[in-house]
């Protein structure tokens, strides 16, 4: 199958198009760093690494990974970064200014999930040398095309960014809502104090375990995990699927040992590894209300152990808490529930905005898609 770029279209190196301003870099360590803080961005391979009194950058470029990068994973993280304004940048990142002929955005698009691991020395740290980098190759349309296809693809970054900005601040109003009715209930004008502090007056003080007995998870080795429906849950959620379960359905599960803090409700049928502890009893408490108590309850604070953080049930148990009654438990999930809807809803609308940026890129960078240059 022939290329889908058009006879204007040239296949240029990096050499040819980009002034390379590596020479400008000035790596500080992180000790100096620390004492020099201030309003500009330092940016390594993969982001901004702190904020530092001076710049030595005041122009858009593109900071191509030099170390460290994401080289492998190029298909769904980023080995580049468009930057602009005044900024510092270490040696782990080339930086690279489009010449004449060269749109540095649309640059910044041709490099940040493109396939370079032919480019790349291996060994403990793999690295793209700047020998290398010279000769990396991309399609070029020419300059007013080029900055279409910038302009385009700016554009959708920034709904895509709004997005993501809006279901931050939802997830905010989540735990800020979660937070206010699982200590203050809704509505309530009478009060009383308690050993664990002021709680509304028809709520009590219970221990953990009266709310709900959580018990360890169950090991399945790999080799006998037969495929099947049933999703088996460790520390960071769903690892796999297996055929059968004698787990009652409809439960809460969180994790046990190494990641701690998620807590998961799953409906049907499950399977709880080892490495989770999952609730055994309701004890008649709404179960939505129970995952959505551990979770605001931040289990993470009760870890022990120095290498693997581990929580302990018998830990748990005996911890004193506020229990309202099972019908303002169901309000209260009712109340959250709501919020919790528009943001997986938001979050599938991400998901569509990013799959169609996704589509989007790859055909105005290959041609397959044109653009009207006015």
């Amino acid at each position: 199958m022939s290329n889908p770029t058009i006879h204007e279209w040239k296949n240029r190196r990096i050499g040819e198009i980009c002034e390379i301003l590596d020479s400008r870099r000035v790596p500080v360590n992180a000790t100096e760093r620390n004492s020099r803080i201030g309003p500009y961005p330092y940016y390594g391979a993969n982001g901004i690494q702190g904020y530092i009194d001076d710049y030595i950058f005041d122009e858009p470029t593109v900071l191509l990974a030099e170390d460290g990068g994401y080289f492998d994973e190029y298909a769904s993280r980023p080995i580049a970064q468009y930057v602009s304004g005044r900024y510092w940048v270490n040696n782990h990142a080339h930086v690279l200014r489009g010449k004449s002929d060269t749109d540095t955005k649309w640059l910044f698009y041709s490099l940040v999930h493109k396939n370079i691991l032919r480019f790349i020395n291996g060994g403990t740290r793999a690295k793209l040398n700047q020998s290398d980098l010279i000769e990396i190759s991309v399609h070029q349309p020419p300059l007013a095309e080029q900055q279409k296809i910038a302009e385009i693809l700016t554009t959708v970054d920034e709904v895509i960014e709004n997005t993501e900005t809006e279901i931050s601040k939802l997830e905010d109003l989540k735990k800020a809502t979660m937070n206010e009715l699982l200590t203050k209930g809704i509505g309530h004008t009478e009060f009383k104090e308690t050993e664990i502090g002021r709680i509304p007056k028809s709520w009590e003080v219970k221990s953990l375990q009266e709310l709900c007995v959580l018990q360890r998870g169950h090991d399945l080795p790999t080799q006998n995990r037969v495929d099947g429906n049933v999703p088996i849950y460790g520390s960071n959620g769903i690892v796999g699927f297996h055929s059968t379960t004698d787990i009652e359905p409809n439960g809460v599960v969180t994790g046990r040992s190494g990641s701690i803090g998620d807590v998961y409700f799953v409906s049907g049928r499950y399977w709880p590894l080892n490495t989770t502890l999952y609730v055994v009893n309701f004890r008649g408490n709404d179960r939505r209300f129970v995952r959505m108590f551990l979770q605001n309850f931040r289990l993470e604070r009760f870890a022990t152990g120095t290498g693997v953080p581990t929580l302990n049930r018998n830990d748990l148990h005996p911890l004193r808490i506020r229990v309202p009654p099972i019908r303002e438990q169901e309000d209260i999930v009712t109340t959250v529930g709501a919020i919790e809807a528009q943001l997986d809803a938001m979050h599938r609308s991400l998901d569509s905005k990013k799959n169609m940026r996704n589509a989007l890129l790859s055909d105005l960078l290959t041609g397959k898609v044109r653009v009207k240059v006015n």
